[in-house]
């Protein structure tokens, strides 16, 4: 039989999109959840079956907005390839090509049950580049690798202001932000509407930087702003509206002080890192408080660590703090399971646990809400990995 076949059970389940089970089973076939119940489920002839009795079992858990392996741990500037600083535009980059598989961060990421991550260019450009969803184990990306790309990293705030203002570059100012991002966008729009009015769209010099504008543009990628202030998080909304394309917030800071408008709008906000000193203007706001008051108000929530910013392995820790100042108990493991999933479109594969999704999930030693809780075992597509840390 498979290695990547097994059932646990005698756990309590929780499979996030359903009610917790106790006493529950998890039956994972050839790398693919087959059935999730109860302790009658039943369990094929021969499959090798763990007793975790008075364990839980979770989904493994998903940060949809780090830097691992483009911006390795410990390795100082020749371990950093997070940011293309040579153009405000640099919307061809993939930080796909960037990722170093054996970066410690993985290590980490999978002793604190994150298996999944969305890895992002950095934030000093208008346009940083394309966003990329993998799992945390593998030998090489490709193996890693469950979907590319997953969105388009833009910032918007103090990050490109320093950047190229200290060059004497535009942008210098919030001004200059915002017209470096329409121009994005209308420079875009032009190349798609070249391909669409020629006899033959094969005669069309291809743009790599306005082809992948050109997919946010017609929604079939979102566009990943970068925003800490509640000023900058009505601009991305304002632009966004504009041109008609799906927009995530990144961090949103101050999102809760505009929350109903980010409800109303039916933006998802990838939240924090939370944990950090306010160490610049942008984050004299920044409070645990946050989640919270975004579900309350009806934002579809993530909680991010913008790893190597907050340690990954930390990801839990601050949803437990979150729940402590305010956040849905019920609701919390959504903003680190489901929720970033879907944001990065693989929650068909991740996110929680149900027939027919990969078997990507942790056994937890308790409650993973629990900050004395550990990770005792994980399985990435039914394949057990090492939780051991770096």
């Amino acid at each position: 039989m498979a290695d990547n076949t097994f059932a646990l059970t005698g756990a309590t389940v929780l499979p996030i999109t359903g009610e917790a089970v106790p006493n529950g089973t998890v039956v994972v076939e050839d790398g693919v959840i087959t059935a999730v119940g109860g302790s009658d489920t039943s369990i094929p002839s021969g499959t090798p079956t763990h007793d975790v009795n008075g364990k839980y079992v979770t989904p493994g858990l998903v940060d949809a907005h780090t830097h691992l392996g483009v911006h390795e741990e410990a390795a100082g500037t020749q371990g950093s390839d997070v940011n293309e600083l040579t153009d405000p535009n640099t919307a061809d980059v993939r930080a796909l090509d960037a990722i170093f598989p054996a970066d410690i961060g993985f290590d980490d990421a999978r002793s604190g049950g994150v298996l999944t991550v969305g890895i992002m260019p950095g934030s000093g450009n208008i346009v940083g580049g394309q966003a990329v969803a993998v799992n945390t184990h593998g030998r090489t990306v490709e193996e890693m690798l469950l979907r590319e790309p997953t969105g388009v990293k833009s910032a918007l705030g103090e990050n490109p202001k320093r950047v190229y203002g200290g060059k004497d570059k535009k942008p210098s100012t919030r001004l200059g932000n915002a017209a470096m991002l329409r121009s994005a966008f209308v420079e875009a729009g032009n190349y798609l509407a070249k391909i669409e009015n020629a006899e033959d769209e094969n005669t069309v010099e291809r743009d790599l930087r306005n082809e992948i504008i050109g997919k946010v543009l017609k929604r079939e990628l979102p566009w990943r702003q970068h925003s800490h202030r509640a000023d900058d998080i009505a601009t991305a909304i304002r632009v966004s509206e504009e041109f008609g394309y799906r927009l995530v917030i990144d961090h949103g800071t101050e999102g809760y002080l505009i929350a109903d408008l980010l409800a109303e709008k039916n933006i998802p906000v990838a939240n924090g890192p939370l944990l950090t000193s306010r160490s610049k203007m942008e984050l004299r706001n920044r409070t645990l408080r946050g989640p919270g008051l975004l579900h309350q108000a009806g934002v579809e929530v993530s909680i991010i660590t913008d790893h190597p910013v907050i340690p990954i392995n930390q990801l839990i820790t601050q949803v437990i703090l979150s729940i402590k100042a305010g956040l849905d108990r019920d609701y919390a493991l959504r903003t680190v399971t489901i929720n970033p999933a879907a944001m990065m479109g693989i929650d068909d594969k991740v996110g929680s646990l149900e027939s027919g999704k990969h078997g990507t999930l942790c056994v937890w030693s308790g409650d993973p809400l629990d900050i004395y809780s550990e990770v005792e075992r994980a399985f990435i597509k039914g394949t057990e990995v090492d939780t051991s840390g770096a």
